[in-house]
């Protein structure tokens, strides 16, 4: 994977401007480039059906995840299987990491057709079979072919988005599928509670796959025609080239190595050490041979864009988990207040993905980055104020709106500045590489942010509406998590200096 500067990158408008200048130069039909005019928009003609399927799609997705966390506790009870409550999520987000490389390697190699296509059915697919389970373990087993489903998508979609959309337009069609979680996080947990209280939890799974099928029939024609086929660097001798087994092998050992991490993280005996680190020792080497390289020294350019995806993300998300358990047992909230305190963050990270999009702000856009993650760490370092109870409770809810814009900033940036810093041809495997950034800097922060937790006594915490019913208040466990994942994000300001350029 090579790090591009922008004008390295081929993209639609420049091809149409180079054909009227010179001699024409013949096209592969493997990707054909219609054309774009100059005031296009993504709801255009040319562009109106596919942002309408794309985003239907994202807009299910997001509200398949925000709902799932309601139905996830009944369903867990009903089938017996409480003490596998964590393995329901984790299942998902291992596989999903797998699908992450599949579908970058069968987008670069047979262009994101059949990636989208197979992810929604595999997708479709782990909602029925965890909607219809009788047990747990077959429970577990379709959010795992969820999951699966969940990677292809997201990659297959962003190698659309670089071949089908040009340069100018892919800033607003970002902030379109970040603005498709603003309604699922904060309806769709309301609504997945009134399905599973009157039709009961397997109607939150099985009644999505049912919704796919209109997004498909817009999205589908138009990716074919857009988007379809291998780029001409694989298809020079007139056959797509052939997947990259190595790059598959390590997707199966990040895979397995997350899988031992997340078992360790859960079992809080000694003897999961033993897994812990058979994990890491599984994880680190195939990460590496996964992401593009200097990652992890933070190398100018497309390796710390793919960095900030995975410092920003992990940092947020390992923190936001923390948040409603803390305003429960700490505050006393309901659960339900507790949520509401992160709902005006679906729509601060609307308006942040917003404001990237506008053409004003393309100049600006690494400043932009920086002050987004400088209002990330901020937000998740005064979350934990309110712990001294003469804090208001809101400051939660007004940090996280400041955080959630940020975010919006920052995420939807990191895929513009991929896509344009990547060739054609490795679209798909950066694509990838980004994703598994993000998805295993979940998994190791949250890990990380539970075991520090725990170790200060955050396991014991009152599982009723208030911390004072029995006495027990473990602050210092709270502020383990906030602080050092606030420090996270501080690294990742600084990374957002690096986005530019190459290395020597």
């Amino acid at each position: 994977m090579t790090a591009l500067e922008p004008s390295d990158v081929i993209d639609p408008d420049d091809e149409e401007r180079d054909a009227t200048a010179s001699a024409p130069v013949p096209e592969s039909p493997a990707v054909p480039r219609p054309a774009t005019a100059p005031g296009e928009t993504v709801l255009g003609r040319a562009h109106r059906s596919l942002s309408i399927g794309m985003v239907s799609v994202v807009l299910l997705i997001a509200f398949e995840a925000t709902a799932v966390g309601t139905a996830m506790p009944v369903a867990a009870r009903e089938l017996h299987g409480v003490s596998l409550y964590a393995f329901a999520f984790s299942g998902y987000f291992t596989t999903s990491l797998l699908g992450m490389v599949l579908a970058g390697q069968w987008s670069d190699r047979r262009g994101p057709l059949g990636a989208l296509t197979a992810g929604i059915a595999a997708f479709g697919a782990g909602l029925l079979l965890a909607g219809t389970a009788g047990a747990m373990w077959p429970f577990i087993l379709g959010r795992a072919v969820q999951g699966l489903g969940g990677g292809l998508v997201i990659v297959a979609l962003y190698v659309v988005v670089g071949r089908a959309y040009p340069e100018r337009l892919r800033p607003a069609i970002m902030a379109a599928f970040a603005a498709s979680w603003v309604v699922p996080s904060i309806v769709g947990p309301l609504a997945a509670g009134a399905v599973t209280e009157r039709l009961g939890w397997r109607w939150v799974f099985i009644g999505i796959p049912v919704l796919v099928v209109f997004p498909l029939a817009l999205a589908l024609p138009q990716i074919r025609r857009r988007a379809s086929g291998p780029v001409r660097a694989a298809a020079e001798d007139g056959e797509p080239a052939g997947f990259d087994h190595r790059r598959i092998r390590l997707a199966f050992v990040v895979c397995l190595g997350a899988g031992l991490l997340q078992y360790a993280a859960q079992d809080p005996r000694w003897i999961s050490l033993l897994p812990g680190a058979a994990g890491a020792v599984l994880l680190v080497p195939a990460v590496q041979g996964l992401l593009p390289r200097g990652t992890w020294r933070a190398a100018r350019g497309l390796p710390s864009v793919v960095l900030l995806r995975g410092v920003a993300a992990g940092a947020f998300i390992a923190a936001e988990s923390f948040v409603p358990l803390m305003l429960v047992t700490e505050r006393g909230l309901t659960p339900t207040l507790a949520g509401f305190s992160l709902a005006a963050g679906g729509g601060t990270w609307a308006l942040g993905s917003w404001v990237q999009s506008r053409p004003w702000a393309e100049p600006h856009r690494e400043r932009l980055m920086t002050g987004g993650m400088v209002l990330v760490a901020a937000a998740i370092a005064a979350a934990p104020s309110v712990l001294i109870h003469s804090v208001p409770v809101w400051t939660v809810a007004a940090a996280w709106a400041f955080g959630c814009f940020g975010m919006g900033l920052v995420i939807s940036s990191t895929g513009v500045l991929l896509l344009k810093l990547s060739a054609p041809e490795e679209a798909g495997a950066n694509s990838a590489a980004l994703q598994i950034s993000d998805g295993l800097s979940n998994i190791l922060l949250l890990a990380a942010g539970g075991a520090a937790f725990a170790a200060l006594g955050g396991g014991t915490v009152a599982h009723t509406a208030t911390a004072t019913a029995t006495g027990a208040s473990h602050p210092a466990a709270f502020a383990a998590v906030f602080l050092p994942m606030a420090a996270v994000a501080l690294v990742g300001a600084w990374v957002t200096t690096r986005l530019r350029g190459t290395e020597n």
